[in-house]
């Protein structure tokens, strides 16, 4: 007697968000979905959610997800939902809101957890918590207003500094991000910044090499991959568009050049310090700065890195010998087992 074919894992991809990486969400989900079409025990569902938290379907169609743990279309219908998928970046998905959701209704999911995801989301936050475990990262002051006095401590940190970058604090992807070599284009710096977040960071202005390595977990063991390297064009810095435009001028390379052993060994245990002391679940892209004088600082935590056909994530995954949709859906059947 044949034995019955087995009911496959429904996962659900949640993409889009309706924010400022809504259309780089989109980008993100065709990845995951191709990794995961020819996947025989995972059956996986789309939706693109809108700014205000409504999913649709390829066809239009209207969903919410319950607390039974079903997808609920407009006619009453349902599918269940075993798993997860939560490719938004930015808000909701990587501030962790999304999240506190599915562990609200037991669902569980890929990625970070909530906390983590919003401590992550917010530059402030995150370099607050490198300090505290003892992670070495760039000079910076941080500014909750756009006040009188707010502005002298920006201004006070450019005259001291030369040249500063100005960034929301809760924004991805270089949003709300702005060089500033001059007084004069500060005020307009800090409206923008202010106009996407409650906070802004004002960060010095280094002369870098950006370095990227991936963490994430693979087989139950944390993989710390080698160090890759972004190179923007040198009368920009690698903002949105050169991170995601078809046209981008930056290169990329999966493997970084010439660094020491020493070099190496410091970027491998930070990223393991910090993939532990923030508590990060599943993966994460980690960036460094590596000045001229030889400083190495961790920049960045990314608990959701983009997977563009451009982007760095998926590339160091495979340069280390792994499959990417091996690593998806192990991660599916482990957290459903």
């Amino acid at each position: 007697m044949s034995q019955p074919t087995p009911t496959p894992i429904q996962a659900l991809l949640i993409c889009g968000g309706g924010g400022s990486e809504h259309d780089v969400s989109l980008r993100t989900a065709d990845f995951i979905e191709e990794q995961l079409q020819n996947v025989s025990d995972i059956a996986l569902t789309r939706v693109v959610m809108d700014a205000s938290g409504r999913l649709s379907d390829r066809n239009g169609g209207v969903h919410y997800l319950s607390q039974q743990r079903q997808l609920v279309a407009e006619d009453g219908s349902t599918r269940d939902v075993h798993y997860v998928v939560p490719a938004i970046h930015g808000y909701p998905g990587e501030t962790g809101d999304l999240q506190s959701q599915l562990e609200l209704f037991g669902i569980p999911y890929f990625g970070c957890g909530p906390e983590a995801s919003k401590l992550c989301f917010n530059k402030v936050t995150t370099k607050l918590w490198l300090t505290a475990l003892g992670i070495d990262n760039t000079p910076y002051q941080f500014l909750f207003s756009n006040s009188e006095e707010e502005i002298a401590k920006a201004t006070m940190a450019l005259r001291q500094w030369g040249a500063v970058f100005v960034k929301a604090s809760n924004q991805g992807s270089s949003v709300g991000c702005f060089r500033v070599t001059n007084e004069e284009q500060m005020a307009e710096a800090l409206t923008q910044a202010f106009a996407l977040s409650p906070y802004v960071l004002v960060e010095k202005s280094l002369k870098v090499r950006e370095l990227e390595v991936a963490a994430y977990r693979y087989a139950g063991e944390l993989v710390i991959t080698p160090p890759g390297e972004v190179c923007a064009p040198e009368d920009t810095f690698y903002s949105y568009e050169e991170k995601y435009a078809e046209a981008s001028r930056a290169r990329t390379f999966v493997e970084a050049q010439g660094l020491s052993q020493a070099q190496l060994a410091w970027i491998h245990e930070a990223s393991k310090r910090a993939f532990a002391g923030l508590q990060l679940k599943d993966l994460s892209r980690i960036d460094f700065f590596l000045t001229d004088d030889g400083n190495i600082y961790l920049n960045e935590v990314n608990t959701f890195p983009g997977m563009t056909p451009i982007s760095m994530f998926p590339k160091m995954l495979a340069h280390a010998g792994h499959n990417f949709s091996e690593y998806l859906s192990s991660l599916i059947r482990q957290a459903i087992a």
